[in-house]
Order: C-alpha cells, then structure tokens, then sequence
C-alpha cells in the first residue's frame, strides 16, 4: 500500500509542476503587455519599468518560473495587481467559503441522487422510476443561472423565507449558515444529483443481477439487507469517483451560483482575477485548483479500498 501511495504522490507532483509550466507560460502569452496592465492608467515608461522590476518581468521566463516556485514552496502566491494585497492571504480568505457552499452541495446531491437512484432501480418498470428519471433529466437540462434566480424570487421574495444573499460561516452561526447556503447548495448540486442518480441506477441495477446478490436473497437475508448492504455498497464506488471529481469542480466552478447569491468565494475570485486581469492571482487560483483536484483524485483512489476489501490499492482484486 505504502509503495503504491508513494508512486501516486510522485506522480501527483509531476503532474502539479506540470501544470505550473503550463498555466505560468499561458498567462504570459495572453495579449497584450503584463506591466502595462499591472500600471493601468500610470502608462509612463519609469512606472512600467518599475513594475517590470518588482514582478521580475524583466527576467527571462524560466528565471521568472523558478522564482515563482521557489515562493510558491513558501507559501508566498505573490501580491495581486489588483489589491495590492497578498494571493495566499485573499485565497485564505476566499476558498472557506466555496468549500463550506460546495461541501454542502455534495451532501445534497448524494442524499437526493443515490437516494433516487436505489428506488428507481429496485421499482424498475413502475412510477417511482419514471419521476425519478424525469427530476433527473430536469437536473441536468435546467441552468444553474435560470434554477437561482427562480429559487430567489420565490423563496426570498415572493415568500420571504431564505436570505437572498450573503454568507455567515459555519463557525459562527450553523443555524444562519445553513440557510444562507441552503438554496446555493440546492442551486449548485442538482445537476450533480441528476448525474449522481444516473449512475447509481446503472451501478445498482448490475449489482442486483448478480451471483452474489442472488446468494444473498437465497439464504434469506430481507429485501432492505440485501439492497443496503450488499448491492449498494459495491455501487458506492461509481459513485464516490462521481463526487471525488466532482467536488474538485465545483471548487473551482461555482462561480455562476456564487454571482446570484453574492457569494465572497473561490469562483467570484477567479473570474474578477480573469476581467482585471490579475496575473498573479490567476496563478495562485489556478495552482490551488490543480492542487485539489490531483489531492481529490489521490483520496478517491484510496477509498475505493474501504468501500470494497475485494479490492487492494494496488489494483489487484482478492
């Protein structure tokens, strides 16, 4: 196990210097001068000559590439051309809150998806199948951008029942936080609980066809033991690589969600560093991303492990 955790982080770190090399040589290729953009109307020649020399920009780019790992490693992302004020500390400042919101998203899609995926494939042919293979569809044909804004005008002003808007951490209050985050969390996660639903029907449905599960049913076991402890335990594993991938993304993706409800988190980050054009902010948004979804991705590999003992971590099957 140990041998195959130390060639997937070896790998992993190939894999996040790669991505450095690429996302630090594209965000110099877009167009246009980075130090002109960082001077904004201070376009003289001895500002943008100054800023080339605090962004070592005046550098050759593999000088400026080891530079920017060599901090990186120290936890030092730079300082953003926008706010003058330091990548870790404002990514600090703004990933918690996308975490809390996309955490809580999981959770919604997982309840509502693998729920509805185990009572459309043990009531196959009936309505419950149906209406579940309908809310899914309707998950993922619905925009998230159309789905907020109707959950706004009917559950906060039309009936004034969730806040419209804001954030309060979990640490502070869970009764306030539960319900600012609740519509976004339903907003941001039900296109992941159609999915969710999808393939637990599909991974439930050949786990009910099996020889195990045929033994099972033929030593008596009831209904509820055989489909919770049998069946559905060796379809979580389609399932946790759903979401492991998953909950990268919405980190990352959450920003249309996090725009209707006036979020201060990870995704707004993002685009407002894209539209400033904040080089170093882009980079700091863009290795924090990278870096969670290859840590996700390491994590999913090693639960497969604990859900199904059938399976070892290096591959094999006992």
């Amino acid at each position: 196990m140990w041998r195959y955790v130390l060639r997937r982080l070896i790998e992993s770190a190939v894999t996040l210097v790669l991505v450095t090399i690429v996302v630090f040589i594209g965000v110099r290729a877009l167009p246009g001068d980075p130090a002109r953009a960082l001077a904004a109307e201070e376009s003289d020649p001895e500002t943008i000559a100054a800023i080339r020399a605090e962004y070592g920009l005046d550098q050759p780019i593999p000088v400026q590439y080891v530079r920017y790992v060599g901090k990186a490693v120290q936890g030092d992302l730079g300082t953003s051309a926008r706010t003058r004020l330091s990548v870790t500390e404002t990514i600090g400042h703004a990933l918690p809150v996308t975490l809390q919101l996309a955490t809580f998203a999981i959770v919604v899609a997982v309840l509502i998806g693998v729920g509805a995926g185990v009572v459309a494939a043990v009531r196959r042919r009936t309505a419950s199948e149906w209406v579940a293979n309908s809310v899914a569809l309707l998950g993922l044909s619905i925009p998230n951008f159309w789905f907020g804004l109707m959950a706004v005008l009917i559950f906060a002003v039309a009936y004034p029942i969730l806040p419209a808007s804001g954030f309060v951490s979990v640490f502070d209050n869970p009764v306030e936080s539960f319900r600012h985050l609740l519509m976004p969390a339903i907003v941001l996660g039900s296109g992941l609980a159609a999915v969710i639903m999808r393939q637990t029907r599909s991974a439930m449905l050949e786990a009910l066809s099996a020889d195990y599960v045929r033994t099972a049913r033929a030593k008596g076991l009831g209904g509820t033991q055989v489909v919770l402890g049998h069946a559905l335990r060796n379809s979580l594993i389609v399932v946790t690589t759903i979401v492991g991938l998953q909950l990268g993304l919405l980190i990352s993706g959450a920003v249309v969600t996090e725009q209707i409800f006036v979020l201060p988190g990870f995704g707004k980050l993002t685009i407002d560093a894209v539209f400033t054009r904040d080089y170093p902010m882009i980079q700091g948004v863009v290795l924090v991303t990278a870096t969670a979804y290859i840590g996700i991705n390491l994590l999913v590999d090693l639960l497969y492990s604990v859900i199904d003992p059938r399976i070892r971590v290096g591959g094999r099957v006992t």
